[in-house]
Order: structure tokens, then sequence, then C-alpha cells
């Protein structure tokens, strides 16, 4: 079994720039800097032919390289007791439309469509416990955050798997835009 998902890897300089931002929140667990990366989208637990048959499909998406920027930082759920504090991006068209090609190969693949909507992030810390007070300080304080913008000319399937650390993220395949758009 594989428990897999699809990503962008973000430049050093980038994450640098974002990794110790929640640093100092009490009852936060930052992400650490090498695991910081935008999910595209999380396909979950398969079997070695669904594997195979979603590397497979991927393969098959074009597109070309496109610029991101990363603008501000949030939290989830929306409300008083936030559980994850995210950095956001800019809108960008050609990240959304990779998106859904990513999403349309995934089907063909026989992965059941994710049924929730996408909201591109990048998470920066999980919280337990975190007074709602100290997440509105840190989201006030960063709300001109910007990092970028910065080029994407690939994105990557990656497997995960759990244990009492966290996550440790293996890179399966990785997929190249075009440089010209």
């Amino acid at each position: 079994m594989y428990r897999l998902f699809v990503a962008i890897d973000l430049p050093d300089d980038v994450k640098k720039r974002i990794a110790d931002i929640c640093r100092d929140l009490p009852g936060a667990r930052p992400v650490s800097r090498e695991q910081l990366h935008l999910t595209i989208r999380f396909i979950g637990d398969v079997d070695e032919d669904t594997f195979a048959s979603a590397r497979e499909a991927l393969a098959g998406i074009t597109g070309a390289s496109f610029p991101l920027t990363i603008r501000g930082i949030g939290h989830f759920p929306p409300g008083k007791y936030p559980r994850v504090i995210w950095a956001g991006l800019e809108d960008s068209p050609p990240l959304m439309e990779l998106q859904q090609q990513v999403e349309l190969a995934l089907v063909e693949a026989g992965i059941m469509p994710d049924a929730r909507r996408f909201s591109p992030h990048l998470t920066l810390a999980r919280l337990k416990e975190t007074p709602p007070a100290k997440a509105a300080l840190l989201e006030e304080q960063q709300r001109d955050l910007v990092a970028g913008p910065f080029t994407i000319e690939e994105f990557h399937l990656y497997s995960s798997t759990l244990n009492r650390a966290g996550a440790i993220h293996v890179k399966m395949q990785t997929y190249p835009l075009s440089r010209s758009r």
C-alpha cells in the first residue's frame, strides 16, 4: 500500500523565508523546512496497481512553467479555535489549471474524485490548544507576508508514511513542465 499525494516543492530561499514564522507560537508544531510543500491533490492509500496507474496518468499532463507568490497567512478552521496556520498564495490561473489536470488524470486512473474544493495553501504549523488571541496576533503581524514570485517548473508524486514524529515524504516521481508559456 502507498499513501500518496501530488505536490509542488518550494525553492529553498522561500522555505527559509516562511519556515520559522510559527516558531514562537504557543502550542504550534511547525512543519519542518524540508516538509514544506504545496499539496495539489491528496490521494490517500492505494494498492500497487492504482499507484502504477496514477503514476502513468500524471505523466500525460502537459503545461508550462508558471510563477507563484506567497501572500499572507491565516488559519483553519474558520472561527475561534485554530488548528492549522497556513500561508496563502496569490491567485494563479496556471496553478488552478494544473490542479484540474491532475484531478482529471487521477480520475481517469481510477481514483475517486476529490469532494473538497481545492484551496491552495502551505501548511506552516499544526496547533494544539493555541490561544486564539495569539494566533490572531501572529496573523496580524504577518499580514503583509510576501515570498516570491518564484517559478514552478515541475510537480511531484509523493508517498507519505506516518510515524510518531510526523510524516516522512518520499518523492516517487517528478513531472516536468515546459519552460515556455
